[in-house]
């Protein structure tokens, strides 16, 4: 899969390798954001209390539920209108300039923090001790709404995916801003690139409206998915995306 690393330049690659994380601009319209947002407030409201559940019938995600944020869940096989989150040629250019030529997607999953919450620790993504300039996790952050340093955006720590080491280790409250930290500010419709060993988390939202994002979340090829996309993919997903995505979701 480096042949998606023409979709991006030389200083973006720079970029991603040195801070830990790459602006690709906006790459949805204001049309497909809002077909998003639509379809999502569907799915809020049909699945309702159960939102989310396939999170908990995963053992490798270790916060399936939050109680200050909603959440969704497994939306590969819940409208074409999230194909593209994970078959974007340039995200899939920034995912393999972190994981090299062999990964896959582990989860496509939505997350909006509620008003008055969201907050996250600092944290990593990967549990393990990471060797260094080897890399297992990648994300890719959706904005459905407008990132401000007000509404919960995410905030990231620059350069600590080399640090091989978790916020606990050397913060003595990795709940606090750190003096190095930075906060996603962009329009919606923006995507993020993080290499996911980087110190991040959610901050709190300060306005009476939820922060809506889908996180785009790869892994390498030897790791597990945190949803298997074997259990859960439909025939009716097979027979939309072409072969290049039935590779990635690794069925």
């Amino acid at each position: 899969m480096l042949i998606y690393l023409s979709m991006l330049t030389k200083e973006e690659i720079e970029i991603l390798e040195s801070q830990g994380y790459l602006s690709l601009g906006k790459l949805l319209t204001d049309a497909q954001v809002k077909a998003i947002n639509d379809r999502i407030d569907a799915l809020m409201l049909n699945e309702g209390g159960s939102a989310g559940s396939e999170l908990a019938e995963s053992k490798y995600i270790r916060h399936p539920k939050e109680e200050g944020a909603d959440r969704l869940a497994d939306l590969v096989n819940k409208g074409e209108v999230f194909d593209i989150f994970y078959t974007h040629p340039r995200v899939l250019a920034g995912i393999a300039a972190v994981l090299g030529a062999s990964f896959k997607l582990s989860s496509l999953n939505y997350r909006a923090a509620k008003p008055g919450l969201g907050h996250q620790n600092l944290h990593v993504d990967w549990g393990n001790k990471m060797v260094e300039g080897v890399y297992k996790v990648c994300n890719s952050i959706w904005l459905l709404d407008d990132f401000t340093e007000n509404n919960g955006a995410t905030r990231i720590v620059p350069g600590t995916h080399k640090l091989g080491i978790a916020p606990q280790e050397k913060m003595e409250d990795p709940s606090l801003p750190h003096p190095d930290e930075i906060i996603i500010t962009a329009p919606a419709g923006s995507v993020f690139i993080f290499n996911s060993h980087a110190w991040h988390g959610g901050t709190t939202n300060r306005t009476d409206k939820p922060r809506r994002s889908i996180h785009s979340y790869f892994c390498t090829s030897d790791q597990p998915q945190q949803i298997d996309q074997k259990k859960y993919i439909t025939e009716e997903t097979k027979q939309r995306v072409g072969k290049e995505a039935l590779k990635i979701l690794d069925v």
